[in-house]
């Protein structure tokens, strides 16, 4: 059923239905042992002093709740980095929502695993940088990551907790995948999400080190379509393909503020992960307002919602409700427009463009090294 506002209207100010939403990101906080060099999350990370705390948290979940959110998935950074992540993860359970934890592993205990179940997790996804300790730990950052990453799945699973492994793949490890598919097996896990790296954040820093060939986004749509029918009623397999080796775009959040928001650590809210990096959008902050109010009635979630601030050729393209014109942030990015088409789409008049300097970066010789995601150091105050 839409639930229509008295003022939601998109920048064109047609009026726009508003769907409740099914499941909110709320991240928790930035801080993470790792350094992954191919984080989405912004370059300018949230100082552990700016989060909100887990009273707001619980008020929050209430709130997302009452306006039709379903599931929330609580992730970071690593969410473990918070001592109160058993108290957080059972306000959303109070609330009604159902608790995914999305971890690295690093940080967590046996105990602690105990602890978040009893607080009402009722699912674990399971970060992964590579199927062994040399490529892991080399992408995480981190030496021993990898080991306690597999010590920390079979907490979860000995804890009777559903464990997706969340396999990244760029240049670096796709070419590991089928073993990346064995491991999930071999750890129990029920499901594994192979998502490429989508190019926000540090990943955009890292391109030329991270970008898939196409030859190796077409052997791993291959592995994974294999996968599929071999361990079909064991074990999903989903799939994030390369956005920049496709015809036509993903529909980013299955269309702007339509099925989901995020919560940032500091309380901003936004209709996707990387929204902030639209320059012309002001996101409200739950500190200010309910999530109802920012959910129906703010400008930057009503900006892009629908199709009618739509240009050319997304305007009249039959495919304008199915992939809603692509990533509005990966638009801003690559064609200094947010309404524009999505460049990886085929139809974009930027699409030769983009294809030719793809091209260029997986042909040339890898630079020689990472720029590493780093948390600042804080400023003492008699600096």
């Amino acid at each position: 059923m839409d639930v229509i506002s008295t003022q939601p209207c998109d920048i064109d100010g047609n009026r726009v239905a508003v769907r409740p939403p099914m499941a909110m990101l709320a991240e928790i906080t930035h801080r993470c042992p790792l350094a992954c060099p191919y984080c989405s999350n912004p370059l300018q990370l949230s100082a552990a002093s700016t989060e909100i705390n887990a009273n707001t948290w619980m008020r929050v979940f209430r709130e997302a709740a009452a306006i039709g959110v379903l599931q929330v998935h609580i992730s970071g950074g690593e969410p473990a980095s918070r001592r109160d992540l058993e108290e957080i993860c059972a306000g959303a359970r109070e609330a009604g929502l159902y608790v995914n934890l999305i971890t690295s592993g690093v940080g967590l205990t046996e105990a602690r695993v105990r602890a978040l179940d009893a607080a009402g997790v009722d699912h674990v996804q399971l970060s992964v940088q590579g199927v062994n300790a040399a490529m892991s730990d080399w992408i995480g950052g981190y030496r021993g990551g990898f080991a306690r990453k597999m010590q920390a799945a079979e907490w979860i699973v000995a804890a009777g907790l559903p464990l997706t492994l969340n396999a990244v793949v760029h240049r670096q490890n796709i070419d590991d995948l089928p073993q990346a598919i064995a491991m999930a097996e071999a750890l129990g896990a029920r499901r594994i999400e192979v998502a490429t790296v989508q190019f926000h954040g540090w990943a955009e820093l890292n391109r030329p080190m991270l970008m898939p060939t196409e030859a190796q986004a077409r052997t791993a749509r291959e592995v994974v379509d294999a996968a599929r029918v071999r361990l079909r009623g064991r074990m999903v397999v989903d799939y994030v393909p390369a956005d920049h080796h496709a015809r036509y775009p993903k529909a980013c959040m299955g269309g702007w503020g339509s099925t989901g928001l995020n919560v940032t650590p500091d309380g901003t809210v936004l209709p996707c992960h990387a929204a902030q990096t639209i320059p012309h959008l002001s996101f409200p902050n739950v500190r200010e307002a309910s999530l109802a109010e920012i959910w129906e009635q703010s400008p930057a979630f009503n900006a892009y919602r629908g199709t009618g601030w739509m240009a050319e050729p997304c305007a009249s393209c039959p495919r304008k409700e199915v992939d809603f014109g692509g990533c509005r942030c990966q638009a801003m990015r690559l064609a200094g427009d947010a309404r524009a088409t999505d460049p990886v789409c085929i139809l974009s008049p930027l699409h030769a463009e983009l294809a030719a300097r793809v091209a260029a970066e997986v042909a040339a010789p890898e630079v020689s090294g990472f720029t590493w995601r780093r948390m600042p150091r804080p400023v003492r105050e008699d600096a």
